[in-house]
C-alpha cells in the first residue's frame, strides 16, 4: 500500500512529510519522502521522538501552504496523555520551517524528554526513481558539523557542494549520534502545570550553484502569510464565472497552485524569471513544453507566464548539434524539452541538464509568441525574440523534417525518451492492437502545432516585422502541410486521422485523443473537424469524466496506463477549445463539465491524469498512479475550459 503523504511546496522547493509530520527517507517510486531543492534531498529524515518513543497521532498532517498535525504520547483508555504536542510545519523557496508546541495535560509540573533525529543524503531525484537505476559518486563525501544552535550537514563531490543547515530556537541541549550519520537534537522541556512551551526549527538549503541569498521565514504562519499574498496577486481580477460555481473553484484553486509552481529561470541577457514548473514532486523544473501549454491557458487572464516562458526558452534554445548516445538530440534552433540542475545532470549521469528531446516545444514556443503578441501587443518581445522564432521555424524546416519528410519526425533517444511528443511513455504511440512503429515516427498532434506556429509566425511576419515574403513562404508551408496531412494521416474506415505515420508512411490506426489536438491548431477542414469532434464525445472515448487518451475497446486500451486510455485534463482543455474553435459548442461544454465534476469530487484540484474508468460504473474518478501531485498544465486547464465554454 502506498503512504499517505503530504505536499509541502513553493518554487523550486517542496517537502514531503508523512501523517505525523515525519520524514522518514523512504522512497516509493511515487513520492519521496524527503526535503527537495533543486532536485537534490536536503532532509532525508525528520523524525520526533518524545520520552523516547514515537508520539501517536490524534490529528493526521492537514493544510495547504501551511501543515498542521496534533500528537500525543502512547497510552490506553484509561490513561489520558499527558501531554499534547502541536505541530506546525512550512516549506519556503529554499527552506523548511516547523513550530513545535507542548501543552501539559497534568495539574502539576512535569519535564518533557523531545528530539528530532534529522539528516541529510542529498540524493539526486533521479537516484529515488522506482527504475532500478544506480549511479556511481567517485570520492562523493558528507559532513556533520554540531553548530550552537543545530548542525550543518555537508557534501562534496569534486566541484559539487551542498549544506543544509537546521537551527533551532531554543538551542537543543545536546546533539547526539545516533551511529548511522544522523544526528539527534534533544531538549528537556520543563512545563508547568497545564503549561506550555515552544520550539522552532529552521532549515536553510543551499544547494550547489545557487548563489542568491535564501532568508529562512521566522514561521509557519510566515510562510502561510507569503503565500496566501503571492496567490492573492496571482488571481488578481481574474473574473470567474458567476454562474458556474464548481468551475470558478476550480479556477481559484488552479491559480493557486499555479502560484506555488514558479520556479526561476534566466532570459536571454541574465535577467531573472519566474516561470511554471512541471508538477510536483518529480518535474519541479522548467519542462518546455508544459511551460507553454501551461502559459497558452492562462493566457487570456495572465501574460506573465508567457512573457517568462518565452524568454527562458529563448535563452535555452539550442544553438549547435548535441548528441546522445550516438543520436542527434539538438540541432540550431530547437527548443529545451527539460532543464535540471542537480548532481546527476551535472556530472552528465542523467542527460537533462539540458535535454531537447521534444518535437513539440518548437513550434509551441512560435504559437505561443504569435498569441501573446496578438493578445498584448507586446511589439518589443516581438522584435527581441525575432531572431529566436526564425532559427525555431528553421529548425522545424530544416533539421525536424518538414522540408525532407513533409512532417515534423522523431526517432526515439537511446538513453532518453522513447517518444517525444506529449504521450512519451514507451507505449504510447501504437497501433490498435497494441504493436510500436519501429524507427522514424511522424505524431499526429506536433503536425497541428506545426500548422499553428507557421500561421501565426506568418502573421508576425507581416504585421510585425515587415517581412512580406517570409510571411508568404510560411503561409504556403503551412497550407502545403494541411493539404498532407488530410491526404496521408485521415483514416476514411473510421472518419478519424491516425495517431502517427511510421518510418515507411504507414497509419499507425490507434483511435486515439490526439485528434483533438488537431482541432485546438485548427489543422482538419471543417467538415473533417467536426466528424472528430463528435466521434471524440461517443462512449468509448468520453468516460463521463473526460475524453481517454485511447478510445476503450481497442486491444491496446488500459485504463491504468499513462497514456492508452487513462483521462489527463490539459489534454481535455485542448479538446475543449478544440471543440470551440469548430462550433461544437455543446460539445465543449459536455467535456468542461466532465472534467469540473471530477475536479469537484478530489477537492477542485485537477490531478495529472486519472484512470479511464467509466463514469457510469464509478462514481468518482479512479486515480491513476505515479501521477503528479500537482501539475502547471491540469492546474492552468480549468482557465482554458472558462475560454472554451465562453464564461471568460
Amino acid at each position: 500500500m502506498t503512504r499517505r503523504q503530504h505536499l509541502l511546496m513553493r518554487g523550486s522547493t517542496f517537502a514531503a512529510v508523512g501523517d505525523r509530520g515525519d520524514i522518514s527517507g523512504v522512497a516509493d517510486g511515487d513520492t519521496p519522502d524527503g526535503l527537495f531543492v533543486r532536485d537534490a534531498r536536503h532532509l532525508s529524515r525528520w523524525q520526533l521522538t518524545v520520552d523516547g518513543s514515537v508520539p501517536e497521532t490524534l490529528a493526521p498532517v492537514a493544510g495547504e501552504d501551511t501543515a498542521r498535525c496534533v500528537l500525543v504520547p502512547r497510552g490506553g483508555r484509561h490513561d489520558p496523555p499527558a501531554y499534547t504536542l502541536f505541530r506546525e510545519q512550512a516549506a519556503g523557496d529554499g527552506s523548511f520551517v516547523e513550530a513545535l508546541r507542548i501543552t501539559s495535560n497534568r495539574p502539576g509540573p512535569t519535564t518533557v524528554h523531545l528530539a528530532v533525529t534529522a539528516d541529510a543524503d542529498f540524493a539526486d531525484q533521479f537516484e529515488l526513481r522506482s527504475d532500478h537505476r544506480t549511479y556511481a559518486k567517485p570520492g562523493a563525501t558528507r559532513t556533520r558539523q554540531v553548530l550552537p544552535h543545530g548542525v550543518e550537514f555537508g557534501y562534496r563531490r569534486g566541484e559539487w557542494h551542498s549544506l543544509t543547515t537546521v537551527t533551532s530556537e531554543p538551542a537543543p541541549d545536546t546533539v547526539e549520534e545516533t551511529g548511522t550519520g544522523a544526528r539527534r537534537l534533544v531538549w528537556a522541556l520543563d512545563l508547568a502545570p497545564h503549561g506550555t512551551a515552544e520550539l522552532l526549527l529552521r532549515v536553510l538549503a543551499r544547494p550547489h550553484g545557487h548563489r542568491r541569498a535564501v532568508r529562512v521565514p521566522h514561521s509557519p504562519a510566515a510562510v502561510g502569510a507569503r503565500s496566501l499574498a503571492e496567490e492573492a496577486a496571482f488571481a488578481r481580477d481574474v473574473a470567474f464565472p458567476t454562474g458556474w460555481p464548481e468551475l470558478a473553484t476550480a479556477c481559484a484553486r488552479g491559480l493557486a497552485d499555479l502560484a506555488a509552481l514558479q520556479v526561476p529561470a534566466t532570459g536571454p541577457d541574465g535577467e531573472e524569471l519566474r516561470v511554471p514548473a512541471g508538477g510536483a514532486p518529480w518535474f519541479l523544473t522548467l519542462l518546455g513544453r508544459d511551460a507553454l501549454l501551461t502559459s497558452l491557458f492562462t493566457l487570456p487572464y495572465r501574460s506573465g507566464p508567457a512573457a517568462g516562458t518565452l524568454a527562458a526558452l529563448a535563452a535555452t534554445q539550442a544553438t549547435s548539434r548535441t548528441v546522445l548516445g550516438g543520436d542527434p538530440v539538438a540541432q540550431p534552433g530547437k527548443i529545451v524539452h527539460e532543464v535540471r540542475r542537480g548532481e546527476l545532470a551535472h556530472f552528465g549521469q542523467v542527460p537533462y541538464g539540458r535535454y531537447y528531446g521534444s518535437v513539440d516545444a518548437t513550434p509551441l514556443f512560435l504559437v505561443l509568441l504569435g498569441a501573446y503578441v496578438e493578445r498584448t501587443g507586446d511589439t518589443v518581445t516581438a522584435h527581441r525574440l525575432q531572431p529566436h522564432a526564425r532559427a525555431a521555424v528553421g529548425w522545424m524546416l530544416d533539421h525536424g523534417g518538414l522540408t525532407s519528410r513533409g512532417y515534423l519526425v522523431y526517432r526515439a533517444d537511446r538513453g532518453g525518451l522513447a517518444n517525444q511528443n506529449w504521450k512519451d511513455s514507451p507505449g504510447a504511440i501504437c497501433s490498435a492492437d497494441g504493436t510500436r512503429p519501429s524507427g522514424a515516427v511522424m505524431a499526429a498532434g506536433a503536425q497541428g502545432y506545426a500548422y499553428d506556429a507557421l500561421r501565426r509566425t506568418a502573421w508576425l511576419a507581416r504585421t510585425v516585422w515587415a517581412d512580406e515574403v517570409y510571411a508568404q513562404l510560411l503561409e504556403q508551408a503551412a497550407g502545403d502541410l494541411r493539404d498532407r496531412f488530410q491526404r496521408d494521416f485521415w483514416m476514411p474506415e473510421h472518419s478519424f486521422p491516425a495517431l502517427a505515420l511510421d518510418g515507411e508512411g504507414r497509419q499507425v490506426d490507434a483511435l486515439a485523443s490526439d485528434a483533438g489536438h488537431l482541432l485546438w491548431s485548427g489543422l482538419l477542414d471543417k467538415e473533417y473537424g467536426e466528424l472528430v469532434g463528435r466521434r471524440l464525445l461517443e462512449p468509448d472515448f468520453f468516460s463521463g469524466w473526460g475524453v481517454r487518451t485511447l478510445a476503450a475497446g481497442q486491444p491496446a486500451y488500459h485504463p491504468l496506463s499513462r497514456h492508452r486510455g487513462s483521462v489527463w485534463p490539459h489534454d481535455n482543455a485542448m479538446i475543449a477549445l478544440g471543440l470551440a474553435r469548430y462550433g461544437l459548442h455543446d460539445e465543449a461544454r459536455t467535456v468542461a463539465h466532465g472534467l469540473v465534476d471530477a475536479a469537484a469530487a478530489v477537492g477542485h484540484r485537477l490531478p495529472e491524469v486519472w484512470a479511464g474508468y467509466g463514469r457510469e460504473s464509478h462514481p468518482e474518478p479512479v486515480p491513476c498512479p505515479h501521477g503528479c501531485v500537482r501539475e502547471s498544465r491540469s492546474a492552468a486547464a480549468p482557465l482554458a475550459l472558462l475560454t472554451a465554454v465562453g464564461l471568460a
